[in-house]
């Protein structure tokens, strides 16, 4: 039983006795096979719904034709010209009430164009399926044919252009975008890490700037793009040269221009305009910069890679890719989960006692409190990075993720629905 039931009227005129009648069926039908589970019915159209009787002259209001007032009024009518904008539009009713079952009653000739939409604003969350809408198309009968359920290379382009349009014209939410940077990183890069003010998401836990799209999170690759591209728009870097880390939570490093591996949780590069990017939300998002050697890296710190080495592995790369010395190397940690917040069972804390007992709070207890940012510093420092090379107290890079839900998003604080932020950089071209 679907949660949410679309019926597609929006561009469809009602020129025949034959399709009133099977819309009227159709309207009919669905509060009695749904009634149970749905709680979401709409009308989709590009204007106010209208049919035409016999000719272009006689039309005639739908809500005012034999009594379907009533009937109507158990369908919430969704109108727009942009299908961008009413698809999505609906998609934020649908998460409005945590739906995910969809069935779409849409007329046969439109069923491809309707899946190529939803494929891109919709995720693997939802789960939908297609009933065709029996109508008939001026000059007779519509005929099934390979034709009708086809979208070309061009009509795919147009749909990507419509949507990405629509989404540039949406206003930022919750404030201002916010980039934190560093002093210590010299101009000849582009650097910063975000927080979750200025974009576009608009589900809670991903509001507002969610820079990372899954198929187990409701904030489609589109939206996360469209946040990335005023990321860049802002910094000023060029989204199209833009890598983000494949996290494993291991120490994997590409250096990039080799061969990139399945996953890795750093990358460096020389290559100037190209942006790199390390993602967190609880996990340290790191940023390294040499500018003897004009290289940089990034890499993702949770706390198996900080017990793994993630850090200095990325240190290392760069050294021996690039010839850095570890004197010329500025580390910045990102935003991330506190001692405060974040615990570990016992076992698991034990190696960060063992590293150093102020890595622990409460170790004698079943769940000891974890500092993977104090843990990450004494490793790097252990590796041969200068102290006052490691930046990690400076503006808002000290707070603590999950105790700030105004600033960054977090994972133990919001669960498996998570946004993310990330820490990026790039040398100047």
């Amino acid at each position: 039983m679907a949660e949410a039931v679309l019926i597609d009227l929006f561009d469809l005129t009602l020129n025949s006795q034959k399709n009133f009648q099977t819309l009227l069926k159709t309207l009919n039908a669905v509060p009695h096979h749904h009634a149970a589970k749905t709680k979401f019915r709409c009308i989709m159209c590009c204007s106010n719904i209208s049919c035409e009787r016999n000719s272009d002259r006689d039309s005639y209001d739908l809500e005012t034709s034999n009594g379907l007032s009533a009937l109507l009024r158990e369908f919430e009518t969704v109108s727009n010209p942009s299908m961008a904008a009413l698809l999505y539009t609906i998609k934020q009713k649908i998460d409005e009430k945590n739906l995910s079952s969809i069935k779409v009653i849409v007329p046969m000739h439109r069923k491809a164009l309707m899946k190529a939409f939803i494929d891109r604003l919709f995720t693997d969350v939802y789960n939908f399926e297609f009933e065709d809408l029996q109508v008939t198309l001026r000059g007779g009968l519509l005929k099934q044919s390979t034709e009708i359920n086809m979208i070309t290379t061009q009509e795919l382009e147009a749909i990507q252009n419509e949507i990405e349009t629509y989404l540039r014209s949406l206003p930022a939410l919750k404030g201002e975008l916010t980039i934190i940077t560093s002093p210590l990183i010299s101009d000849i890069f582009i650097h910063g890490f975000t927080t979750r003010t200025g974009g576009i998401s608009y589900i809670p836990t991903l509001s507002s700037f969610n820079l990372f799209s899954s198929s187990k999170r409701r904030d489609p690759k589109v939206v996360v793009q469209e946040n990335l591209r005023r990321l860049g728009s802002a910094a000023g870097f060029n989204v199209k040269k833009f890598y983000r880390i494949k996290t494993d939570h291991a120490n994997d490093v590409w250096v990039m221009g080799r061969k990139e591996p399945e996953s890795y949780d750093g990358i460096t590069t020389n290559q100037r305009g190209v942006t790199i990017a390390a993602l967190g939300a609880d996990c340290i998002p790191i940023v390294f910069a040499d500018p003897v050697k004009k290289a940089c890296g990034v890499a993702h710190s949770g706390w198996k890679g900080t017990l793994l080495g993630v850090a200095m592995a990325t240190v290392n790369a760069m050294i021996a890719e690039y010839g850095c010395s570890l004197e010329d190397i500025i580390v910045i940690l990102g935003p991330s989960v506190g001692p405060c917040c974040f615990s570990l069972p016992r076992e698991s804390a034990k190696a960060f006692h063992n590293l150093h007992p102020e890595c622990v709070r409460l170790f004698d207890s079943p769940n000891p409190y974890v500092d993977i940012r104090k843990a990450t510093r004494i490793l790097l420092e252990q590796g041969g990075i200068l102290p006052q090379n490691i930046r990690d107290q400076e503006q808002d890079l000290n707070l603590c993720t999950s105790c700030h839900p105004d600033k960054f998003f977090s994972h133990v604080r919001d669960g498996l629905n998570f946004g993310t932020q990330i820490g990026f950089i790039s040398i100047r071209e």
